[in-house]
């Protein structure tokens, strides 16, 4: 599966140690993420992750682009609740796009816990159905 992780700054240490917690789990699939956040996780799990912009300079937009083309299964987006954020709006516009893409999306620590338990699990596999060209579906079609 394909994940795009955002973490606001108040929120990255506690995506990282999220991160360090799953990441026998989180190793599994392709993950994406805003570049200063990838950059704390990856320092911290050893995780590969791709690097996109810093979010409040188009990284959130980007993710939400990819999202627009069905090309994320899964966004964690530990977020403020603060409207002056500096990406605030950019993140509401995400919410709205998983929304109409039907993409599981946690802005916590408590749901992204039990979405990547769900994805553990399976729960999620109705996504390569949507989303049949990810690099996730492309390895596991190889393996069979």
């Amino acid at each position: 599966m394909e994940i795009a992780i955002i973490a606001d700054d108040s929120k990255k240490e506690l995506m990282t140690q999220f991160c360090i917690a799953y990441c026998g789990m989180l190793s599994r699939h392709s993950i994406c993420s805003t570049s200063i956040t990838g950059k704390y996780i990856e320092d911290a799990t050893g995780l590969k992750i791709e690097k996109l912009l810093p979010g409040s300079h188009g990284g959130v937009q980007q993710i939400c682009s990819r999202v627009s083309y069905n090309e994320i299964d899964l966004v964690l987006d530990f977020r403020s609740s603060d409207p002056n954020s500096s990406f605030y709006e950019e993140e509401l516009n995400l919410l709205r796009m998983c929304d109409a893409q039907n993409v599981p999306v946690a802005t916590n620590i408590a749901t992204a816990e039990v979405l990547v338990c769900a994805l553990d699990r399976g729960d999620l596999d109705w996504r390569e159905i949507v989303n049949p060209a990810s690099e996730y579906n492309k390895r596991k079609r190889s393996k069979v």
